[in-house]
């Protein structure tokens, strides 16, 4: 009997010892600097290891973006119920783990505000919009939603302050004719579409110029 124990015991050390290790998850940091080796390309390849974007490309900053939103917006990138031809590719190759934890990992990041090139006039319309609306063509203040700063109002209103310039006049611009369509009740959509291109551009120009939401410790 103590025979065949220990014959048993010897058997399962050995298929202990053949089966592959499990690979441990990537951190989300893996993923933004390496990609997750499965179709997903690294996120600094576009956004920046900080997380900053790139104005000149149109690639939004995700740092300090509230992680709720971040996973929803990369959901709705993989399912198709939003659209862009790298993110849908990219987002399609993430585990439902690895979105929360890219999510979580790029909210933890704070980078410097942007350097906004605009005269100040432009800048002096935009934070009239943000702050007071137009409501004579139904607009409502910014700040009303997206907070007193525009440094988010929730997870479903995103932080706008120190967003690239380049990418708010472009999703502005998405929600007004249509193509982008994720926002709740589709509010942003109703009130794009009420928005003149000049005031896009000084509404755009002016967020961009705020100091972007601190990083959740």
């Amino acid at each position: 009997m103590r025979r065949v124990y220990l014959q048993r015991t010897a058997l399962g050390a050995v298929l202990a010892l053949c089966m592959p290790l499990a690979t441990a998850a990537p951190s989300g940091k893996d993923i933004v600097n390496q990609g997750n080796g499965k179709g997903a390309t690294a996120c600094a390849t576009c956004h920046g290891s900080d997380g900053a974007g790139n104005d000149a490309a149109g690639f939004p900053r995700l740092a300090g973006l509230n992680a709720i939103y971040l996973s929803k917006q990369l959901q709705d990138f993989k399912t198709g119920m939003r659209s862009n031809p790298i993110m849908n590719g990219v987002a399609g190759a993430l585990s439902d783990e690895e979105i929360q934890t890219l999510a979580d990992y790029f909210s933890t990041l704070h980078t410097p505000a942007s350097q906004v090139a605009a005269d100040k006039p432009l800048l002096e319309q935009g934070e009239k919009l943000a702050s007071r609306g137009n409501w004579d063509q139904g607009v409502p203040a910014c700040f009303r939603c997206h907070g007193d700063q525009a440094q988010g109002g929730g997870p479903a209103m995103p932080a706008l302050a120190g967003q690239q310039q380049s990418y708010l006049q472009s999703q502005l611009q998405a929600f007004q004719d249509g193509q982008r369509h994720n926002d709740p009740v589709g509010l942003m959509g109703t009130i794009a579409g009420r928005l003149s291109e000049a005031e896009i551009q000084a509404l755009s120009a002016y967020l961009a110029s705020l100091t972007p939401p601190a990083a959740k410790q």
